[in-house]
């Protein structure tokens, strides 16, 4: 298992206070809200032998299932919370490499001796990241030459009854978190600036959002 310390303290001191207690519960509560994950992971379309990174991989649930849905991956992921890594550390075995890290200010190289990723995943984290933009164009930067990034997190909420996403947008308030609603404009400027194709993609209602960057 890799280590590094992150940047960030003062975000990752919230972030462990957040998930000091959270991390427990969090799987079981979060499927209640965390759509599209699985649909994502189904979508990776990897090759035996892909390195595949999850930015602010937190109790390593993603990264279980893709190690069971794409067996024969190389698993990486980091966290800015020691809280979640702890679950996640328990929950992967061991050839899974994990480490701490920040995801607006990462190499791959530094974490896990590693000159890029065939799949990134960064999955509803954005939302919860104070500097997204530059945490997006870290994990681009992150790819191989012929990797690809896959995004999920909230959507605009534009469809959802005016009532319910205003109340959805202050109970996430609660817990830091808030749906970047430039997220299909940012991405398309990091795609464009390295020679990527973007693709948007939204759920119903407007509730979650995928994006994909990838060779063009």
């Amino acid at each position: 298992m890799a280590s590094a310390q992150p940047h960030g303290g003062d975000h990752a001191a919230l972030m462990d206070s957040v998930y000091r207690g959270q991390r427990h519960i969090y799987d079981l509560t979060r499927k209640y809200y965390l759509f599209g994950r699985d649909r994502l992971i189904d979508g990776l379309d990897c090759a035996l032998g892909d390195r595949v990174l999850e930015v602010a991989c937190g109790t390593g649930r993603n990264l279980a299932l893709i190690q069971r849905r794409w067996p024969g991956v190389r698993l990486h992921g980091f966290d800015i919370s020691g809280e979640m890594l702890k679950n996640a550390s328990a929950r992967l075995p061991h050839h899974v490499q994990l480490a701490q890290g920040d995801a607006c200010h990462f190499t791959p190289m530094a974490l896990f001796g590693q000159d890029g990723f065939e799949r990134v995943i960064v999955s509803y984290s954005l939302s919860m990241i104070p500097d997204w933009q530059g945490a997006l164009a870290q994990a681009a930067a992150a790819l191989s030459p012929t990797g690809s990034l896959h995004i999920v997190d909230f959507g605009s909420l534009e469809r959802m009854p005016a009532i319910a996403a205003a109340g959805l947008r202050g109970w996430l308030k609660r817990f830091h978190v808030a749906p970047r609603e430039e997220l299909p404009e940012v991405a398309q400027a990091i795609a464009q600036r390295n020679g990527l194709e973007c693709t948007i993609g939204d759920g119903p209602l407007g509730y979650y959002r995928t994006v994909r960057l990838q060779p063009r």
